[in-house]
């Protein structure tokens, strides 16, 4: 059923859509820990990419959703959010290189119920990032949508060990695929991720994105390469959230601005690694609730500095 929580009349034209999961998670880091923190791909996402537009949001949730919570569902048109019972819940942590999370707990809850069921006056979107969700519901997704929006997708290793087939039907109708180095190693079956990033884009894709992490990320086109910097951190505090909030943030700067070519999406990238280098600084989205354009806007300036020479 439609969620009902209150939140203000949208004021989006619908110009991108996310799909994604809405959870509650429990995090440990040698740097703290929190209990039932926001989050999943669909608030990352879409916290991101408030700062450039106004994503209207397709998940679920459940009405254990705490009332502080509810402010930051209403950046974002909701009205695509479906309401259940009880809100999926993650539990992991995470050594001190930071670079994967071991989880601990699992219980999809709501996401056992998720649908993808996208409203009407979201179907003729221009941009629509599905986020990391089962491949058949990124499938369902998208043949709901009209005039095959620019689609960004993300996926992880999980789908592509046990839904391969499906995982690779819906690479080839995106426009642009966003994928860790481990994952994209592991797909291709080559250490060597120039090989993987030029496999990945015979599959369909305009345009991939292997995310390195702390070092980076490469985008490869049929046209050109780019090797993006990553922001240095002095203070790294939970890494959960920082491919969503990457991706939420290039695609947002897309649709705000309306443009595709290599020059735009290689700006994107970069609003998109400004944004997630602040999530990593805190746990859940305590700090990225609180950014400025501003704050982004120095660090855009500051990693396009450090391209020069």
């Amino acid at each position: 059923m439609p969620i009902t929580v209150h939140h203000q009349p949208p004021t989006t034209n619908h110009q991108l859509v996310i799909v994604g999961s809405i959870g509650l998670d429990d995090i440990e880091t040698p740097f703290g820990k929190v209990k039932s923190a926001l989050g999943g791909s669909a608030i990352y996402a879409s916290q991101a990419a408030s700062y450039f537009t106004k994503p209207s949001v397709v998940s679920i949730m459940g009405n254990d959703i705490p009332e502080e919570y509810l402010k930051i569902l209403n950046r974002f048109d909701i009205s695509g959010i479906a309401l259940t019972e009880k809100t999926f819940r993650w539990t992991g942590s995470y050594e001190y290189d930071m670079n994967e999370a071991k989880t601990i707990d699992t219980k999809l809850n709501a996401l056992s119920e998720f649908e993808a069921n996208v409203p009407k006056n979201y179907q003729e979107a221009k941009y629509l990032l599905l986020g990391n969700i089962d491949p058949d519901l990124q499938l369902k997704v998208l043949s709901q949508m009209k005039d095959h929006p620019f689609t960004l997708l993300d996926t992880m290793n999980f789908w592509i060990t046990s839904k391969r087939d499906k995982l690779e039907q819906i690479i080839n109708k995106v426009n642009f695929l966003v994928i860790n180095e481990g994952e994209a190693r592991q797909f291709c079956q080559t250490p060597n991720l120039i090989k993987a990033g030029k496999m990945l884009l015979n599959l369909g894709p305009k345009f991939i994105v292997i995310k390195k992490g702390e070092h980076g990320a490469l985008l490869f086109s049929n046209n050109d390469f780019f090797s993006a910097p990553s922001y240095p951190l002095e203070e790294l505090k939970d890494p959960t959230g920082c491919g969503d909030s990457f991706a939420g943030g290039l695609i947002g700067y897309l649709a705000k601005t309306d443009q595709i070519s290599e020059k735009n999406i290689r700006k994107a990238i970069i609003y998109g690694t400004a944004v997630a280098s602040f999530c990593a600084e805190d746990f859940g989205t305590k700090k990225t609730i609180k950014l400025t354009i501003k704050d982004i806007e120095e660090r855009y300036d500051f990693l396009t500095k450090i391209r020069q020479f």
